[in-house]
């Protein structure tokens, strides 16, 4: 009798516990939210940040205010994102330096995993393998020949180490078996001058980046780095068309603190949802070479943890280390 009671009182508790969950769903919400962007003000993540906050205001009928929170390669934005009260208030746009950062740094303060609700990805963009239009190669595979004829392999530059573009060329030295050394700049401006006057062999950014200069002819885009062609890079194959199954790219996604109740983040990805659709998100994204794909709930939940074990088996098997 005494235990039918007991799982009674925990069935009722139960009960109230998802009643004020739904309560608290159908009041929200009452006052402004925060967006944390991890970068600084008027790089890519930050313009697509207010674009949707913008889209998400108008949908949620409160302010969306966003905050600034640049520093240690994304980790600032993701801790104070990871430490906020999960009550739907707080909420974050970034990359994927979310995964990379966790598989990189063994000392962060917030567990990606654990600590950081996915809600929805929002777009991907490829990076692009870059040479100087000097050199003979016009693919990858011209590229690979080139490199294995050389006795020191070949240098390759980055926007810095640990980045997407310093990863996926960790990811080309072992899919092609050739010596290749990083060279890490700050930025992807430094690294592009630099190949523009013939300091590196290679360079990955990103395609907003590339792009102007490609078109320009003043640098070559040898491969894309998603398994698909980019339309905004027509007759550059994916580096995948030489290795079968690479892939690699920059994805955007939104995020809230782990613990924010369920009927709340179903109301933002809901929102999140409606804002991917209008022509101004739309417009932002083909402005910057992305492509506008959508993940939302549980299937973004899936992608991300996929995406953590992909990321922390590849700086395990190309040996990447970062200072911290």
């Amino acid at each position: 009798m005494e235990m039918r009671r007991i799982v009674l009182g925990a069935v009722a508790l139960g009960g109230l516990v998802v009643a004020a969950g739904q309560v608290a769903a159908q009041a929200y919400p009452v006052r402004a939210l925060r967006m944390v962007v991890p970068f600084p003000p008027g790089g890519g993540t930050d313009q697509l940040g207010r674009t949707f906050a913008a889209q998400i205001s108008e949908g949620l009928g409160q302010p969306v205010t966003v905050e600034n929170r640049a520093g240690a390669g994304g980790n600032l934005g993701a801790e104070a994102t990871a430490k906020a009260a999960p009550d739907g208030y707080t909420i974050m746009l970034t990359s994927n330096s979310l995964v990379i950062n966790a598989a990189l740094y063994s000392k962060l303060t917030y567990n990606a995993r654990t600590d950081i609700a996915p809600l929805a990805l929002v777009a991907s963009a490829p990076l692009v393998v870059l040479v100087h239009p000097s050199l003979p190669m016009k693919n990858m595979k011209d590229l690979i020949a080139w490199a294995k004829r050389s006795k020191d392999g070949l240098n390759f530059g980055t926007n810095g180490a640990g980045t997407s573009g310093h990863l996926s060329g960790e990811l080309l030295r072992l899919s092609a078996g050739i010596g290749m050394t990083h060279i890490a700049y700050k930025g992807a401006v430094p690294m592009m001058t630099a190949l523009m006057g013939g300091d590196l062999d290679m360079g990955i950014t990103t395609a907003p980046s590339a792009l102007p200069l490609v078109r320009a002819g003043r640098l070559r885009a040898l491969a894309v780095t998603t398994p698909r062609p980019a339309k905004t890079l027509p007759g550059v194959d994916p580096v995948a068309v030489t290795f079968p199954g690479y892939s690699m790219d920059i994805w955007y996604g939104i995020f809230a603190p782990a613990g924010t109740p369920a009927p709340i983040q179903e109301r933002v990805i809901g929102e999140v949802r409606r804002a991917h659709g209008s022509s101004s998100v739309r417009t932002a994204l083909e402005r910057d070479g992305a492509d506008p794909v959508f993940l939302g709930g549980s299937e973004f939940v899936q992608f991300f943890n996929a995406d953590l074990d992909k990321y922390s088996k590849l700086v395990k098997q190309a040996g990447v280390k970062v200072e911290q």
